[in-house]
């Protein structure tokens, strides 16, 4: 079911991105995995970068590699390599975003996954590029805030939590900003 549209430019290109709820085809490539990440306390973990002197911030996960099995193997594998952390075996689908007009030949998916942490290690350098970035628990609230991604973004965000509550049981109960 397809729920909200956007346009971005990116790269002198005009991209379209249409949010889908459940999975995408299995004729559509998987490009890219990130997860809503929750702690134990309801809130979410983003991973925040500096450039600038500015803080970005955003969901962790990445491209697919061929030696993934799955989705969530893509996802585990991610959070592991950029912020140190594990996930419980509890990982849901959220939906994704079908991305068209990058110059790819073919339309593909950007998957959204929501996950619960099992364990936060001590920060490391990631090993694409070496980056150690910082780790911060915030509310669901404020990391629809942080992202700024429009509609679409709350969206995910929105049906992140509905699982959490729901399939992981997980009540939001802390509202203090933290970084791990």
């Amino acid at each position: 079911m397809c729920t909200n549209v956007n346009y971005v430019k990116f790269g002198g290109k005009v991209i379209k991105l249409t949010w889908h709820y459940g999975l995408p085809s299995k004729r559509m490539q998987t490009r890219q995995v990130y997860g809503v990440i929750f702690a134990p306390d309801g809130r979410i973990m983003l991973k925040v970068s500096s450039e600038n002197g500015k803080k970005e911030y955003s969901l962790i996960g990445g491209t697919t590699e061929d030696f993934d099995e799955n989705m969530i193997a893509t996802l585990t594998r991610e959070v592991s390599e950029e912020v140190n952390t594990t996930l419980d075996e509890k990982i849901e689908i959220i939906g994704y975003q079908k991305v068209e007009g990058d110059g790819k030949p073919k339309p593909y998916a950007q998957v959204r996954m929501a996950a619960v942490i099992k364990q936060i290690f001590e920060k490391r350098p990631d090993i694409d590029g070496g980056e150690i970035y910082d780790r911060l628990l915030t509310t669901p609230e404020k990391a629809i805030k942080l992202l700024n991604w429009g509609t679409i973004g709350k969206k995910i965000i929105k049906r992140a939590v509905k699982i959490a509550k729901k399939q992981f049981n997980i009540a939001l109960c802390c509202q203090k900003d933290e970084y791990v």
